[in-house]
């Protein structure tokens, strides 16, 4: 009981702090891009702007202290950039985790983000991509060109969040893309993100997080695979380390 209530205020607590440190912190980064905005070019712009998205993200997590701790972890060191970042989905606060990735990142996410206030407008600013409004032609076009900038592209090809541990069926786009462009894949672990919220629900639960980035499908492992082999192996990997990752909680 004591458990159950002590949860309760600090969601109050964390709830309360996000939306005024989000009413204060957004001003201030959108006041630093503006500034910076006359030195140096648009990519110069687009940079910054993703930078200062993560450094929002990164004040969520710390804030969600003690409930959710959070941690970034690269076993095989930082992965080549620009890459493909290829996530299992639990939780809406996936999003957030991705800070902890190395690299100049945009995401491609479902249609709900873009419609909250602000941050939608930030999301689609910075290039976060919908893949669900347009054609694979189209987001080809603009994952190619977005990793020839040197900007990564991290997603979650179940497409929506999984309601227990199991993970879905994984879409094709993103390793069809890998396929076209030659670019690195990284498949990266998202373990605790369920209780942070549970789906259905607002309330957070204590847990400890982790993101873990695993070794790097580079092009010579991938390039005579099918799309579907491709990303079935993919899917494999990561569900077989995450296995091995909650058996020692």
């Amino acid at each position: 009981m004591l458990l159950r209530l002590q949860t309760v205020w600090l969601n109050l607590a964390f709830y309360s702090l996000f939306f005024i440190v989000s009413a204060l912190l957004i001003p201030v980064l959108i006041l630093i891009g503006l500034v910076f905005a006359p030195f140096g070019s648009w990519r110069k712009t687009m940079e910054r702007t993703r930078f200062l998205i993560k450094v929002y993200g990164t004040v969520m997590m710390v804030m969600g202290e003690p409930l959710l701790k959070v941690r970034g972890e690269h076993p095989y060191g930082k992965p080549p950039l620009p890459c493909i970042y290829v996530c299992n989905h639990r939780s809406s606060s996936d999003a957030f985790t991705m800070a902890k990735l190395p690299g100049e990142i945009i995401q491609v996410v479902n249609i709900w983000p873009f419609k909250l206030p602000v941050l939608g407008f930030f999301a689609k600013f910075a290039g976060y991509q919908s893949i669900r409004e347009m054609s694979h032609d189209e987001f080809s076009a603009r994952g190619a060109a977005f990793l020839k900038e040197g900007v990564s592209i991290a997603a979650f090809p179940e497409g929506t969040r999984a309601t227990s541990r199991e993970m879905g069926s994984f879409h094709g786009s993103l390793f069809r893309l890998a396929q076209e462009t030659g670019v690195p894949v990284v498949p990266v672990c998202l373990s605790g993100t369920e209780k942070a919220p549970p789906k259905g629900t607002l309330v957070l639960q204590p847990v400890s997080i982790r993101v873990r980035t695993l070794e790097p499908v580079l092009q010579e492992a991938y390039k005579d695979l099918s799309p579907f082999k491709f990303k079935n192996m993919v899917r494999e990997r990561i569900s077989e380390e995450l296995d091995r990752m909650e058996l020692t909680e």
